[in-house]
Order: structure tokens, then C-alpha cells, then sequence
């Protein structure tokens, strides 16, 4: 229940606190002020759990930054560090610029309080737009959690839990694919699909909300979450077994992990079963695989359905449905310039019935995946597109007036 200051107080049965109790209500409530980025966040605290790191991929103005920095800002006593890069951005100003006044003395020293040498948490921007100059000592930050010093000597051994990084495009050249191939987690963002909750952010710029909820966990309680409890969750053979299958899957269409990334992400696994609580990995966990297993955008797609088919019956029929209606907004495009008469009937005999019949599955689908405890993140995606796509029906092709459209 909450305490006097309001943040929630959970507690284990011995005593200490509930780490993964917590951190499911900062997902709730980053989910509740976020639209649209429960998976995301969700995704985020299981990549963290794990000591991996995660790239938000999106256009500017998806919330990439805001997020990162109100769900790191939750871990009372870890310190952080945030940083834009550009090419120009030297190794030094990273981790840990040359203090003047001791070089005025001759001695050559860098200070490293507040910088990434020193962080257990980091929010890095613009990852891909790292330097050369600071390519090799950012990959070590990333691989080893080391930092060799300018002045040489014995490397500097850094507390980094996890970074998550975040970018607006995806690397071009060898050097930043190389930062590339280290982020475990790929997560794709983009502009709010479904117009209610759009409607409810144009609300929010000129209302004032009640201050929300504002759980936190300790830095002591998530490193031992990290090193203790997340490891002892138990892998069985029947998700080796499923993950085999995936592997093979995925082969056949010409989708190839890397054997270390296969064996990284176990640790996800483990770190979303952790997080609801459970002592050993369910099938319903392989889903954060989704966010792993794909190079590209246009390989996602592949890899979640071939996910979802072990997984997730609910989620495999919303996409077979989110295609349709991606269809039907194709067909919409393609009607561009012709008379108000053609796309009422176009509205009538086609995509009324098909839109209004999509809806109503995916709200029952969603009821059943809600009801059996199974994620809903992929039928809330499609339920946005099906309102999104209905918005425009209603309004482009009969000329409705849009704050009329309910949704």
C-alpha cells in the first residue's frame, strides 16, 4: 500500500523488499504516462535485469529520451550518466575529462566523478554518431566494463549495470555497427498509432494531471536482483528445447543470430521471468525475443511471427488481422482523387464491415490473453493500427469531421 510520501511499499514474506514487485508497478506506471510504450518499458527493465544493454530506435519526438530518463531516474542511489554524441565527441569528455589544475603542477590526471567511469546507469543518444576517436574505449564500456585511461596504466574497472542507448537511424557505416552488434535488445518505436490516445496527448499539454505515482527501487536491491536472483532462475529443457526450434526456424528463412547472442538472451529470458515473478522460465518469456533476434526493420516481422508461434496464439491471429487492415489502408491510398460516391461505396461494401469485425476480435482476443495472464502488446499494436485506419476511413472517405470519430 502506499506510504506517507505516496510511492508503494512492497514487501517479500521475509521482509525485504519485493525488487521485482516494485519494478512491475514503475512499468504500470511509465505504461500509464507513456501511450503505447508498455512493451517498450517492460522490455527496457527486463534488458537492465539482465546487465545488457538496449537500443530505442525511432524518429524524433517518440519520447526516446524522457523514457529513459524517468525510468533510470527510479534507481534510488545508482548514479548516472547521460550523454548526445556527435563525431566529434572526444573519449575524454565520456569518461573523464584532464584536470587543469593538476596539470598545471605537471601531473597528468583525469577526473572521472560524473562521468561513465563512474555510472551504473547510462543513457547515451545519437549511439551510432560515436567518433572514431571514442569507438574502441566505448566498445570496451559496453563489452568488458572497463576504461583504459589516457595516461595508460591499469584499466579502470567501471560499475555499469546497463546502458540504453537510443537512435534515430540505424548505423551506416562499419564502425558504428560494430556499437551495433553489442546492444542485445533492438526496440522500435514510432508516432502514436491509435487517435484516442493521440487525442489524450494534445489533452495532457494544457491540462494539470495530478502528480503520478512515483515507486522506486533501491540500487542495492536491482544489483542483487542482477548478479543473485536473475541468474538462479531456472531454464527447463522444454524451452531449450523451444529455443532450438526458433533457431532452426528462423534458419530456414535465412535469419542467423550469432551463437553469443542465442546464449545473452537466455539471460533475458531469465529476467523476464524474474520480473513476474516466477523461479523458472515459461514459454510466455520467449516473446522478449522479439526484440533480439533481428538485424534490420524489415526483419522483424519474420522473427516475431516465428516467436509468436510458439508463444502466442492470441498475438499470431491480431497480426494476421493487423495485415488486413494494413491492407485496407493500402487500398485506401491507392483511392487518392476519386469522387466522395466511389469511396463511400468502397467504405460500405468493403472496409466498414472488415474494420468493425477486426475490432471486435481484437478486443476479444485481447480479453482472453488478459484473462490467461499473456502479453498484450502486440494486440494493442493492432488494435492502434485498426483505430487509426478507421479514423481516416471516416474521415477522408465520407468526410466526417474528426473530433467527431469515436473510437
Amino acid at each position: 500500500m502506499p506510504n506517507e510520501s505516496g510511492q508503494h511499499d512492497e514487501r517479500a514474506a521475509g521482509g525485504a523488499p519485493d525488487t521485482a514487485g516494485r519494478l512491475r508497478a514503475i512499468c504500470d506506471e511509465l505504461s500509464e504516462r507513456f501511450y503505447e510504450r508498455a512493451d517498450v518499458v517492460r522490455t527496457l527493465v527486463v534488458t537492465l535485469l539482465a546487465g545488457r544493454h538496449s537500443l530505442v530506435l525511432g524518429p524524433p519526438g517518440t519520447a526516446k529520451s524522457e523514457l529513459a530518463r524517468e525510468l533510470t531516474g527510479r534507481v534510488v542511489g545508482a548514479a548516472y550518466w547521460e550523454i548526445l554524441l556527435s563525431k566529434f565527441t572526444a573519449p575524454t569528455r565520456m569518461f573523464g575529462p584532464i584536470d587543469v589544475a593538476a596539470l598545471a603542477r605537471g601531473e597528468y590526471r583525469q577526473v572521472y566523478d560524473g562521468r561513465a567511469t563512474t555510472a551504473h546507469i547510462a543513457f547515451i543518444d545519437e549511439i551510432f554518431k560515436c567518433s572514431t576517436a571514442a569507438l574502441n574505449e566505448t566498445l570496451g564500456y559496453l563489452n568488458e566494463r572497463i576504461y583504459h585511461p589516457e595516461s595508460g596504466g591499469e584499466p579502470i574497472r567501471c560499475p555499469l549495470i546497463g546502458a540504453i542507448t537510443a537512435s534515430n537511424e540505424l548505423p551506416d557505416g562499419e564502425d558504428s555497427a560494430a556499437i551495433y552488434d553489442r546492444l542485445l535488445v533492438r526496440i522500435e518505436v514510432g508516432y502514436l498509432a491509435d487517435p484516442s490516445n493521440f487525442a489524450a496527448l494534445v489533452r495532457s499539454a494544457v491540462s494539470r494531471p495530478t502528480p503520478p505515482r512515483r515507486t522506486t527501487v533501491e540500487l542495492t536491491a536491482l544489483q542483487r536482483a542482477v548478479t543473485r536472483d536473475v541468474p538462479a532462475v531456472a531454464v527447463p529443457d522444454e524451452i531449450v528445447d523451444a529455443i532450438c526450434t526458433l533457431r532452426a526456424a528462423l534458419r530456414r528463412k535465412e535469419l542467423v543470430a550469432s551463437d553469443r547472442r542465442w546464449r545473452q538472451a537466455v539471460g533475458l529470458l531469465q529476467a523476464s521471468a524474474y520480473l513476474d515473478g516466477r523461479a523458472a522460465v515459461a514459454g510466455t518469456d520467449l516473446s522478449v525475443l522479439t526484440h533480439v533476434l533481428w538485424s534490420s526493420p524489415a526483419e522483424r516481422p519474420t522473427v516475431e511471427r516465428e516467436v509468436l508461434q510458439l508463444v502466442n496464439p492470441d498475438a499470431r491471429e491480431a497480426l494476421d488481422l493487423a495485415d488486413a487492415i494494413e491492407e485496407l489502408e493500402v487500398q485506401l491510398d491507392a483511392m487518392a482523387g476519386q469522387s466522395r460516391e466511389a469511396l463511400s461505396e468502397w467504405v460500405i461494401t468493403k472496409a466498414h464491415n472488415k474494420l468493425a469485425t477486426a475490432g471486435r476480435r481484437l478486443a476479444e482476443l485481447r480479453a482472453e490473453a488478459a484473462g490467461a495472464g499473456r502479453s498484450t502488446a502486440v494486440i494493442d499494436r493492432a488494435t492502434g493500427r485498426q483505430r487509426a485506419v478507421r479514423a481516416r476511413v471516416l474521415t477522408e472517405a465520407l468526410g466526417l469531421d474528426a473530433s467527431l470519430v469515436q473510437n
